[in-house]
Formats: C-alpha cells, structure tokens, sequence
C-alpha cells in the first residue's frame, strides 16, 4: 500500500505565481489516497481559487481562520490529525513567520498546532533566496526539525535565472513519501542497498556487450524502500530512467564497478536487493580505439565477470534477496540459485516476459521452500508485495528501532 493512502495531510498554500503547479500536486496525493486539507494565505487566492482546490480534493478549502464559528478551533484540530503538514510554497515571509513563531494566519497557527512533521518547500526570488535573513531563518528551522526543500535552479517569474524556482512535483511528493516513510516507515533507520539495471562490457570506446534491462523493477524497489523510511542507496547500471526522488544514487557502468560498489555498501546494510541484470561476461581485452570494418567476422574473446552475488556468500548481516530471469526450467534455476548463494529470498520471472517490459509476474522462493506467486501488474505494485513480503518473512531482522526525527517539543526551541 502507498505510504500516503490514508494519510492526513494539510497542505498549505502561500501567495506565489508558482500556485499553478501545487494544482497538480493535490491531484495527485488525492489520487494516492492522501485525505489531503488545503489551507491558503488570502495572497494565494489571488493566484488560485478555493474551488479549483476543494473540486480536486473533494474537502473544503480553508482560507481564513474567523469566518466561521467551526473555523475558529479549525487549525488546532487540523494540526492535531495531521500526518504531516506541507507548505508549498513557501514565500520568505512564511519562512520568517514560522521561524519567528507567529500566528496571525490560519497556516501560521496550524503549525504552531501539529505534532507532525513538517515540510517546508520555498519558492521566491533568487535574490530574495539569498538574502542573509532568509538564509538565517532556513537554518533556524531545520535546526528545530523541520524539513526545507532546497528550491531549484532555472527561470524565474522575474524572468532572471537563479535559484528559487519551485522544485518539480515529482521531486516534492517524492521528499514528502520518505518524510512520512522516517517518521512512519517500518524501514525507519534501516538501510537498504539495492542494484538495478544491465551493464555494459565495453568492446572498444564506443561499444559494449550488453542486454536489455531497463531498470525499472530496482528503481521500484527502490522507491517502495524508502517509503517505507530507509536509507536507500541504489546502486544503478546504464538506465534510461528518472531516479526515485530521496534516494542515494551510485552510477556505476561494468559488472567490476557494480562488485566494487556493493562491497563498499553492502557493509552495514540491513536487507540486499540484488535487481541487477549483471553481464555473465565481458570482452577479455577491450581495446582503446573504435574498431573498423576491415573483415567479414570478427571474433572477440570474453571472460567471466565478477559472479557478486557468490561473492557475498560470507556476508551474515542483511538480509540477501537475489533474482533469477530463466526462458526455460525457471523454478528449478531459481532454486538452485537460492542455495548456491546462500540467498534468503530468490525472485524468479520469465526473462522474455518481463525485461524492458512496465508489467511482471514473479514468482518468490524462500530459504525454507515457500513459493508464493504474485501475479501480472505494474512493477510499482510488484515492488510494494516484494518489499512486503520481506517485512512480514523477517520483522525480527527489520524491526524499527529508531523514533521519529523530531519531537515537537523541541521543535520551536533552539539548540
């Protein structure tokens, strides 16, 4: 299940032209299943309706804080059901009303009122950005726990380019689903590393042996991980893919490279998603000028790359979760597999059904000899089963430990 679904989240919306995008934003956590509260500055009704938003989220639109009798207390009741609240944007005069403690609009006090995490996502002038204040009152705030989205770099209303540009909304919801993963998250101060797509063996400078992975399961998996509030490192072969936002990424091109970067963090790791579709072999002399076409064959010597998996066979810590794509004899390989790398947890699917493809059916075989099939659909929902399936196989292994980043208590006091 999404980390949002179900999820309380007032999000409230400053006076900016950058209103537009935040439309979009409430769409989508609606869509998610969010119980989404939207609560505006008289400035941003200047930019955006009440009733675009209330039509979107199918709740009513707090705009002031006195104009009914139920609006009075509306903020102390907003602020205590809330999961997190979001403020987006945030201009510079949010910022320094809330990190002054003010209280004169109903956001203002929302957040004075809330137990929740909150998330700051700043949208100004470049040099409104940069100004000393402004930079202060950033640091003051994430000093008592709350969480400032760094804004983007690009074009500005003014027409200037700088930073100060609000950040893209795939990058906001996903910030937004590892805050409430942390605060939330059976993951909660776990790490999880996890390898997706091919690599490339190179031939000569400009080609490679190769195969057609497209990354997607990993990038899934990944996504599904820190929703759950790991730390995720994603460690990740040639990918024509957009990254899950809140992710650590390592790009790597060579099943060597690929070795290299799971040793250095597989170290502390709590559980091991080995998605990759690592090359079984590479050229045994690459050589360091593109080749011509002087013959009618060529012939090209290969050599076995690294085998990482076999080479993690010692390694006691995390919890090993391999895959093996077969077009023939599929649970048997998967089997095998399973117990030659000493793996807890083996994913098998049909090579030709599933690689480059949005969609897959697996198939999960545990260390014990439970096979549990997860039948077709989008890798996103494959992912979330996977990962779920992890949690309630080893809950000893991956129990949360950790609390919540912030304690209200603390959070409008300084250091």
């Amino acid at each position: 299940m999404s980390i949002v679904a179900g999820k309380r989240i007032v999000l409230g919306v400053g006076g900016s032209i950058a209103n537009y995008k935040v439309i979009e934003l409430a769409r989508q956590l609606t869509v998610a299943g969010a119980l989404v509260d939207v609560v505006m500055t008289e400035e941003a009704t200047r930019f955006v309706t009440p009733l675009t938003f209330q039509s979107l989220t199918y709740r009513p639109v707090y705009t002031e804080m006195w104009s009914t009798l139920e609006n009075a207390a509306a903020h102390v009741k907003l602020g205590e059901e809330a999961d997190v609240v979001l403020v987006v944007p945030a201009t510079a005069h949010t910022l320094a009303s809330i990190a002054h403690g003010l209280a004169d609009t109903m956001i203002l006090t929302t957040i004075l009122a809330t137990r929740a995490p909150v998330m700051l996502v700043p949208a100004m002038n470049v040099n409104m950005w940069q100004n000393v204040a402004t930079q202060e009152n950033v640091a003051l705030l994430r000093r008592r726990g709350l969480h400032v989205l760094e804004p983007d770099e690009g074009m500005l209303a003014s027409g200037i380019t700088g930073r100060g540009r609000l950040p893209e909304i795939e990058r906001i919801e996903g910030e937004l689903r590892a805050l409430l993963g942390r605060s939330s998250g059976r993951l909660a101060g776990r790490k999880v590393v996890v390898t997706a797509g091919g690599t490339h063996e190179p031939i000569d400078p400009v080609r490679f042996i190769g195969n057609r992975a497209s990354g997607h399961m990993g990038y899934a998996i990944a996504a599904a991980a820190r929703d759950e509030g790991a730390r995720v490192i994603l460690i990740s072969g040639p990918a024509a893919l957009q990254p899950p936002m809140a992710v650590e990424v390592v790009r790597v091109e060579t099943a060597q490279q690929m070795h290299d970067a799971v040793h250095e963090h597989v170290v502390d790791a709590d559980l091991l998603v080995m998605n990759a579709a690592v090359a079984d072999y590479r050229p045994a002399q690459a050589v360091d000028h593109k080749l011509k076409k002087t013959q009618e064959q060529l012939t090209i010597g290969l050599e076995r790359t690294p085998d990482i998996l076999q080479s993690l066979v010692d390694i006691k810590g995390p919890i090993k979760v391999g895959f093996a794509a077969e077009t023939n004899d599929l649970l048997a390989y998967a089997a095998d597999k399973l117990k030659r790398k000493n793996l807890d947890l083996i994913v098998a699917n049909d090579a030709v059904g599933s690689i480059g493809q949005p969609d897959i059916e697996i198939t999960l075989l545990d260390v014990d000899g439970r096979h549990t099939t997860l039948p077709r659909q989008a890798k996103a929902l494959i992912a979330e089963q996977l990962l779920e399936h992890v949690l309630q196989r080893w809950p000893d292994r991956l129990g949360r430990t950790d609390a919540p980043n912030s304690t209200p208590s603390t959070r409008f006091q300084e250091d």
